[in-house]
């Protein structure tokens, strides 16, 4: 991977986080895209291009044609276990698990995984994870991570009888209180938030950086493109993840 060109925002971000004891990182569909994840609208195209995003996306979509979407979600599982974490995911968990930035705390907006299978803990997934399954009847039951999902009709659940569904969160339903609640914890008690990869554009994730900035948090953005949250930035570093976070994160002293 190519690195940055210019290198003094990297510089001016190190020193940033040489100066925190508490890190909070958020992460976008961008980080994924560079591991090879179609983005949600990517993933919209050829055999699904003439579906609403709300038909595959939805729990009224899901009940209208449960195998439709459950097809759609098959689709993606298959094409997110091809991909592999790049070196911006390893570079983070070797940060966290070095405890050179002392608490770091990874939220990610991402359904794929590629953090934990890079080696971070505690991964707060804001919109759910994609290999893993509940009730749609809401019974209660969830399936981490099930060894063998079916592509082609959704599964019924083992209580109820009712379908299983992804994990993910759909249009018009809230994120998980509890998991949103420790996001927004670590970002309004953090030092230095890392924003990483995404456009700022969806609420409530997007928030997170403003209310850390307004608590004091310094915020270092990092984007290939312009975001909505660059304004924010006490830093901004053009680049891609797997370029920018080796540099950023790495050990001087090793």
């Amino acid at each position: 991977m190519t690195p940055p060109g210019n290198l003094a925002p990297i510089a001016a971000a190190r020193a940033v986080l040489a100066r925190a004891h508490r890190v909070a990182v958020l992460t976008g569909a961008g980080m994924s895209a560079e591991s090879g994840v179609p983005t949600f609208r990517d993933a919209q195209t050829g055999l699904w291009a003439r579906f609403d995003p709300h038909t595959l996306a939805s729990a009224e979509g899901f009940a209208a044609d449960p195998a439709l979407v459950w097809r759609w979600y098959a689709w993606r599982r298959e094409r997110v276990a091809q991909a592999q974490p790049h070196a911006g995911h390893r570079a983070l968990a070797a940060a966290q698990e070095s405890g050179r930035f002392g608490d770091l705390t990874l939220i990610t907006q991402n359904v794929d995984g590629l953090h934990a299978a890079a080696g971070s803990r505690g991964v707060l997934e804001l919109h759910g994870n994609l290999m893993s399954s509940h009730c749609s009847a809401g019974c209660g039951v969830a399936i981490a991570r099930p060894a063998d999902l079916p592509a082609g009709e959704p599964p019924g659940c083992p209580r109820c009888g009712g379908h299983l569904r992804p994990s993910v969160v759909w249009f018009g339903e809230a994120l998980e209180p509890a998991t949103l609640q420790r996001a927004q914890a670590a970002a309004v008690r953090s030092d230095a938030m890392l924003v990483i990869g995404t456009s700022g554009l969806v609420q409530p994730a997007a928030a997170l950086p403003g209310a850390a900035q307004r608590a004091g948090s310094a915020l270092i953005v990092v984007n290939p493109q312009p975001s909505e949250l660059d304004h924010l930035a006490a830093v901004v570093i053009r680049a891609g993840a797997a370029a920018a976070l080796p540099l950023l994160l790495e050990d001087s002293d090793s």
